[in-house]
């Protein structure tokens, strides 16, 4: 796998982090429509690849702290298995400008590389089960491709079951 930069030379925080881990990855732009129903699904759908392969960054509050939760855009995220995963009782969404606030990325955007600040991180087990998988780079429109342990690894993240069909 090709590193390749960000468009227009100038990277987001994650492909930043990603080049300076010295992490292979493949950034894949795409053009985003503004009025796509879901981000992730169009991503996979723009890019041709699986949905299975394409995750998307949620973050939630587990016992009242952000954690971010890697699930295929294909699934949804399991809030009881997210915060079992990291030794919580209760899990909610995060409030969408909270999670803005803390990430520093847009919704639809956010990626769980190069965050404003770093989270508890979890990553669906089934990613493990792809040589390749893709998070969104930093911004609508932009995929990074790499090995799910490097993810795991770059985001100190754990995995888990935490998606449900």
């Amino acid at each position: 796998m090709a590193k390749k930069s960000g468009s227009g030379g100038k990277g987001t925080p994650a492909t930043v982090a990603l080049e300076a881990a010295g992490v292979p990855f493949t950034v894949h732009a795409y053009d985003h429509d503004p009025a796509a129903a879901s981000y992730g699904g169009e991503a996979a759908q723009a890019l041709g690849v699986d949905a299975e392969r394409v995750f998307k960054t949620l973050v939630a509050e587990v016992d009242g702290a952000l954690t971010v939760g890697v699930v295929p855009v294909a699934g949804q995220l399991d809030l009881k298995a997210l915060a079992a995963a990291v030794g919580g009782k209760r899990a909610a969404m995060a409030d969408p400008a909270a999670a803005e606030r803390s990430s520093g990325y847009v919704r639809g955007g956010i990626s769980p590389l190069g965050q404003r600040r770093a989270l508890r991180t979890v990553l669906d087990a089934g990613a493990l089960d792809h040589p390749t998988i893709y998070v969104s780079a930093g911004r609508r429109g932009l995929e990074v491709e790499l090995a799910p342990g490097d993810l795991l690894r770059l985001t100190g993240a754990v995995s888990a079951a935490i998606s449900r069909r």
